[in-house]
């Protein structure tokens, strides 16, 4: 899979900084929905939540390469 840099950041002399990956990004994404469509925060299990997030993240990264 393939999983580059989100932001990376190229300094003044060719240094990069990497960030967070794309997966990562991807999974943030999922998240804000995830926790749109849920009515109680605090009484669902956040692992699987978080589990699923890059669950979807990661359907993200393999449509990209299609």
């Amino acid at each position: 899979m393939n999983n580059p840099p989100a932001f990376p950041i190229v300094g003044q002399w060719g240094v990069t900084e990497q960030g967070m990956t794309l997966r990562d990004y991807f999974a943030a994404k999922a998240l804000d929905v995830g926790i749109h469509q849920v009515k109680d925060f605090y009484g669902i299990d956040k692992v699987a939540l978080g589990n699923w997030c890059y669950e979807m993240a990661d359907a993200m990264l393999k449509a990209r390469e299609a």
